[in-house]
């Protein structure tokens, strides 16, 4: 998987037109017409690195449908716990630099709603006011706070944020402040509860990227981080997601050279040793309260990422 994505990517934003103009209104965008026309959209069935199931628990992975997934990048998904809505980073040409992005107008998070089987097409969602520029992306979502990083003006590089909201609408958009940035050194996040879950190559870990967690008290204080020692290794591990009823903890870390989606469940209080659930080229694993599981899937040809697809793997009864 590229290190494209936002949360790596250091950029400073510009005003686009030197300055916020609250009377501005946000643009009308349709994704589909950014789509470039010489990508032609992968399928399971021209897909030469298809993502590998290792469990019974689930049945074969599928993509989900054109509401969501484009021939463009689908990426960094978040499902709601309820399992009817879905968040994801967009953006329609992974060819395109991250300042390039910025300014083509889709490339941002995306919301899409399920009704029975079927994903409604994807809406946008802004998370800044109109006129300012932002790449925004890497949604976790807890009841009415959202949690995301962004590119930004005024901000250095890529920070996380939180807003207050729900479905597209979402306002109240705050910096989450140098404890966390600077001191605890964040990357991209899951909260659960007052745990905030996140991956950092900090000092002190085990190498490469570590999981972390620190909890806020009463006042909105961060504690010092504790390194997940039961499921870190020397190398990468990160994206991590838990599961609503905090028993299950979900990541990426490498498998035969590609990344890979593991799973650890908590007993007694301790998290237990890692089992593989699906390899080659998947990550970022999100769950429903059903159980179903949700990654992206990176497409790749002659050693080139090509485009990205959000996934599901069905949790069987």
């Amino acid at each position: 998987m590229r290190k494209s994505k936002i949360v790596y990517v250091s950029i400073m934003i510009i005003f686009l037109l030197g300055g916020c103009d609250a009377y501005l209104q946000y643009p009308s965008v349709d994704r589909h017409d950014k789509l470039p026309a010489d990508i032609e959209k992968v399928t399971p069935e021209t897909d030469i690195y298809p993502p590998v199931l290792h469990s019974s628990e689930f049945y074969e992975p599928i993509p989900l449908g054109g509401g969501i997934n484009t021939s463009g990048a689908e990426d960094s998904p978040f499902v709601l716990p309820d399992g009817t809505a879905m968040y994801f980073f967009f953006t329609p040409d992974v060819r395109l630099s991250a300042e390039q992005q910025l300014f083509d107008e889709v490339s941002g998070v995306w919301v899409s709603y399920r009704y029975g089987s079927e994903w409604t097409e994807a809406e946008r969602v802004w998370l800044q006011e109109p006129g300012m520029l932002s790449l925004d992306g890497a949604v976790c979502v807890q009841g009415s706070e959202m949690w995301f990083a962004s590119a930004r003006e005024g901000y250095e590089g890529v920070n996380i944020f939180t807003a207050i909201g729900s479905g597209s609408t979402w306002d109240y958009w705050e910096y989450c402040g140098d404890r966390l940035m600077k001191e605890i050194q964040i990357g991209e996040v899951h909260i659960h509860d007052d745990d905030l879950y996140f991956h950092s190559d900090r000092a002190e870990g085990l190498g490469d990227l570590d999981i972390w967690v620190t909890s806020r008290n009463d006042f909105g204080y961060w504690s010092d981080p504790i390194n997940i020692t039961e499921v870190n290794t020397n190398g990468p591990d990160g994206f991590p997601f838990i599961s609503s009823d905090g028993n299950e903890m979900w990541f990426m870390r490498t498998y035969l050279g590609s990344p890979a989606i593991y799973r650890s469940k908590k007993v007694s209080g301790i998290w237990q040793e890692p089992e593989l659930i699906v390899s080659q080229f998947a990550g970022e694993p999100t769950l429903d309260d059903a159980g179903n599981l949700y990654f992206v899937h990176h497409f790749y040809k002659n050693d080139e990422m090509i485009e990205a697809d959000i996934y599901m793997a069905e949790k069987k009864k």
